[in-house]
């Protein structure tokens, strides 16, 4: 997948997300291209290190995507802005069928569909969105591809993808989009121990089509695609080497 950078040059890119893992790979492509990218995430140190790894022209703030009083500021402080990039959420915890409590569904939810929800809502409402501007979404291949203990994560992508298809058609002429990831190397599995993380990996590769799992630069050049390609709209796209095909 290729990309043209020109596309991006000069835009304002809110990043929810954005200060970790696949969301500042993003941030770190589009600014590369030429682009102005606004980072945002719950922590302070989490945007400041971001910021230290990107051009002068970056933003950061942050921002508690429970909260709606937070979520409008973000929207203000980013200001007008070229495209929104939702990749929140926190480290992926797999949870059987037998311990799975109604807490731990509400958490997960709350971040990776309410939270996307909330901002794409407030974005909207504040006509923040320039014209031709876009939303990229995030879910993944598990609605796909499920396995045991991923209840969850199967049924938060697929309503992620079903989400996307319904804001293509309710905020138009905005494009909105969405980049399913298979396994990738990130923080999203930091609650795995070194070894575990690093054996799931090597597991998984040997399986792949490509022959090795993804990395976040890997997936962010489909978020510039998102972005970039004029004609794209309520579109899914997968990356994840192969893996549903096996």
């Amino acid at each position: 997948m290729t990309v043209d950078g020109a596309a991006l040059h000069g835009t304002r890119i809110l990043l929810v997300g954005g200060t970790s893992g696949l969301g500042l790979a993003v941030a770190q492509a589009a600014a590369a291209r030429g682009a102005a990218p606004i980072v945002a995430s719950r922590s302070r140190a989490n945007v400041d290190r971001a910021l230290a790894t990107l051009p002068d022209t970056a933003e950061g703030t942050t921002v508690d995507l429970a909260d709606p009083g937070s979520v409008e500021r973000l929207v203000e402080f980013a200001g007008p802005i070229d495209h929104l990039v939702y990749t929140a959420g926190g480290p992926l915890r797999l949870t059987m069928l037998a311990d799975l409590t109604p807490e731990i569904a509400r958490n997960f939810w709350e971040t990776r569909y309410l939270g996307a929800l909330g901002v794409v809502r407030a974005v909207s409402v504040a006509d923040a969105l320039r014209p031709g501007g876009s939303v990229v979404l995030t879910g993944g291949n598990a609605s796909q591809r499920p396995g045991p203990g991923w209840s969850l994560g199967a049924s938060v992508c697929g309503a992620m993808e079903a989400l996307t298809r319904q804001l293509a058609l309710e905020l138009a002429p905005i494009r909105v989009n969405l980049v399913a990831p298979g396994v990738t190397r990130s923080p999203l599995w930091a609650g795995m121990s070194g070894d575990e993380e690093q054996a799931m990996y090597d597991d998984l590769a040997a399986t792949l089509p490509v022959r090795r799992v993804g990395e976040p630069s890997d997936v962010a050049l489909a978020y510039l695609y998102a972005m970039e390609q004029p004609m794209a709209t309520g579109t899914s796209i997968l990356v994840d080497g192969g893996a549903v095909l096996v």
